[in-house]
């Protein structure tokens, strides 16, 4: 079913970051010469990192009236939580760009600690850090008339999804000029797919990744090494070279970038729709492939991972069944 769009002749389109590193506007920006026509086909309404827009002025905007919304970055604090509920109410179309949005990105790995373990480290323990009366930012200041309010640290990193109903998905980090143009195409000529769909192939990566011919039927580690320890063979699957790898357990659609690059895939698109849990996909698949069957030796194996959340997990842990829960 393909639904199409609700709007006048020159839609209304904004673009906004929460706890992101900027990427994913930097993707927008990788348009290049094509990025004249989406400004010349849209009218932008916001887009805080580039123009000089005011909350107000979204809030004074009727309800639905922006056709599109592209928010990036994963949610930790009440303010973005407040923004993704404005957006969500102005917009017809919310759509999660990129892996923060999508699914909580690298921000998320830091639902690993507890929030009391964050600020303590941040602003007390820090190697860096020097603050003998442990101060800490509050979220109310009041001086000389003036009243001041931080945002509210919250005790989770979030995906979009997991604070207000999301339309559509871009992947990556950041998302490709490719996958981004064909997004906004799809957007600005009515041609959407069915609500709740991920905007890129639904196929592993390892379709088309350069390497394919060479992944062995038969996998059997005997050890594990990291990009770096070894040099890589740049034509070799990078599971026959004892390298982890997501490409069987991520959805495609970036081009091979990284597999291309020498590099291999980390996991940025997300996984496939046939895919519960993206971590627990590879590393079950891997573990079921370590050829020594003594549990010393299977260890000796798996430690050449000394960080399996950061590298199972690096993108999706807001999305895993191993999330955290809370506010």
């Amino acid at each position: 079913m393909k639904r199409r769009l609700l709007m006048s002749a020159k839609p209304k389109v904004a673009f906004y970051w929460c706890a992101s590193c900027g990427g994913c506007e930097e993707a927008v920006v990788d348009l290049a010469e094509d990025i004249l026509g989406v400004v010349e086909a849209v009218d932008i309404v916001l887009w805080p990192v580039a123009m000089d827009f005011k909350k107000r002025d979204v809030e004074a905007m009727a309800d639905k009236s922006i056709v599109a919304a592209l928010v990036n970055g994963a949610l930790r604090t009440s303010e973005q939580e407040e923004m993704a509920h404005l957006l969500r109410r102005k917009s017809q179309y919310l759509i999660a760009y990129g892996a923060c949005a999508h699914l909580g990105g690298i921000p998320s790995l830091a639902n690993q600690f507890p929030r009391e373990q964050i600020l303590k480290y941040v602003y007390e323990d820090g190697p860096a850090i020097v603050n003998e009366q442990k101060t800490r930012p509050q979220l109310e200041f009041k001086e000389n008339g003036w009243h001041v309010h931080l945002p509210e640290f919250r005790n989770v990193v979030r995906s979009l999804d997991q604070v207000v109903d999301v339309d559509y998905y871009i992947p990556g980090c950041p998302p490709t000029p490719q996958i981004t143009k064909a997004a906004i195409g799809a957007l600005l000529q009515g041609k959407l797919p069915a609500k709740g769909a991920v905007l890129a192939p639904d196929i592993a990566l390892c379709d088309e990744c350069p390497r394919k011919a060479s992944k062995p039927t038969d996998l059997s580690f005997t050890e594990f090494k990291r990009p770096h320890q070894k040099v890589l063979d740049p034509e070799k699957c990078f599971l026959a070279q004892g390298i982890v790898c997501l490409g069987p357990a991520t959805r495609s659609g970036c081009e091979a970038a990284c597999t291309k690059g020498n590099m291999p895939c980390s996991g940025c698109f997300g996984p496939t729709s046939r895919v519960k849990d993206q971590g627990a996909k590879i590393l079950s698949s891997l573990s079921a492939n370590v050829a020594p069957k003594e549990e010393a030796e299977i260890v000796k194996v798996l430690d050449g991972i000394p960080d399996p959340v950061g590298t199972f997990y690096r993108y999706g842990l807001a999305k895993s069944l191993l999330r955290r829960k809370g506010a």
